[in-house]
């Protein structure tokens, strides 16, 4: 796992391995993680389907109630596929748009 850290919003990018295998490096790394908002960038997956997505609810659901961000970045699966709490994204300068319109919505109490 690859960390890129801006301000306040760590990217995460995988090298070409397994998604459970990044699922729990990630769940193992999670507590140095978890006061930034999350990008996970998911294009070195070649296989990725909503059924995968999915396997990151859980951790979606808690990073999100501590108030920080949690955006999937991938073409594979759209936010149509997936419940409205994980966040998908296409690109990682959308991510970074998703981001920013919820710190601000956090910030006015939306």
């Amino acid at each position: 796992m690859i960390f890129d850290k801006d301000g306040n919003t760590t990217i995460i990018y995988q090298g070409k391995k397994d998604l459970s295998i990044f699922l729990k490096n990630l769940e193992l790394e999670y507590s140095k993680l978890k006061n930034d908002n999350l990008i996970l960038n998911l294009f070195s997956f070649e296989q990725l389907t909503s059924n995968d997505v999915m396997e990151f609810l859980r951790l979606s659901n808690q990073h999100r109630a501590n108030d920080k961000s949690f955006v999937l970045v991938t073409e594979k699966v759209s936010y149509d596929e997936v419940p409205e709490e994980i966040a998908i994204a296409p690109t990682l300068q959308e991510a970074k748009d998703i981001i920013e319109m919820e710190e601000i919505e956090r910030d006015l109490g939306i």
